[in-house]
């Protein structure tokens, strides 16, 4: 198989909160980690904890929908097959969207991508452990102080197909071979890095995680404090 299609995320499913532009982002006290049976989340949870929030950790199969807004980000965490085969994930991404900031990673990224109807491809050349440069290819400032392009760690065999990507999610970095690294939704705080900003082999991660921790304006370390 080499293609995944997914329902789009219907307008009408949207909180009622995002009907226009991003709301003003404060800064994160407490973090919703949603694991998805990932090896390496408390690589992430240790990143929330050095931004200055509190992480509180749920298994993807027993997040409940109804505390979400109690969060101040909600943050996807990688892990293994499919969104689709992760629990509530795709659940989480329509509840949290346009309520709480969002961000995926790796296959919280790419539950984003499906969630709001675009569809996965299968890469020819599975990258586990792989170091590549990232390009951005819009402002972001996730991004604000890194090198251009940047070196990010890549561990997935599979991609947001960029010929599926729907009008609302716009491509923020690129990898050399044209894959999507990073995405945004055009007006909602949701976005998604297809690569492992707790990876060693990230050597910009916690600067990235800062920025998204931290308050809309601000890019200082720990201002979730």
């Amino acid at each position: 198989m080499s293609e995944v299609a997914f329902t789009p995320l219907e307008a009408g499913r949207v909180s009622s909160e995002a009907s226009g532009a991003k709301h003003p982002r404060r800064a994160a006290r407490n973090v919703l980690v949603v694991d998805c049976h990932d090896s390496f989340v408390y690589n992430l949870v240790q990143l929330v904890r050095e931004g200055g929030a509190v992480p509180h950790l749920v298994s993807c199969d027993e997040v409940p929908l109804d505390t979400i807004d109690h969060y101040d980000r909600v943050l996807l965490s990688p892990g293994p097959g499919l969104p689709g085969e992760s629990g509530r994930l795709f659940d989480v991404v329509r509840r949290a969207a346009g309520r709480v900031p969002l961000l995926g990673v790796c296959l919280g990224h790419q539950a984003i991508a499906e969630v709001f109807g675009g569809q996965l491809r299968q890469l020819a050349e599975v990258h586990h452990g792989v170091a590549s440069e990232c390009r951005v290819v819009a402002d972001d400032g996730l991004f604000a102080g890194l090198p251009r392009p940047f070196v990010v760690g890549r561990y997935h065999s599979w991609v947001v197909d960029r010929d599926t990507l729907p009008a609302c999610l716009e491509i923020t970095a690129l990898s050399a071979d044209g894959a999507i690294m990073a995405l945004r939704h055009r007006t909602l705080d949701v976005c998604g890095v297809q690569f492992h900003p707790e990876s060693i082999l990230t050597p910009g991660g916690s600067t990235i995680m800062n920025h998204w921790l931290c308050a809309e304006g601000e890019v200082e370390s720990g201002c979730g404090g």
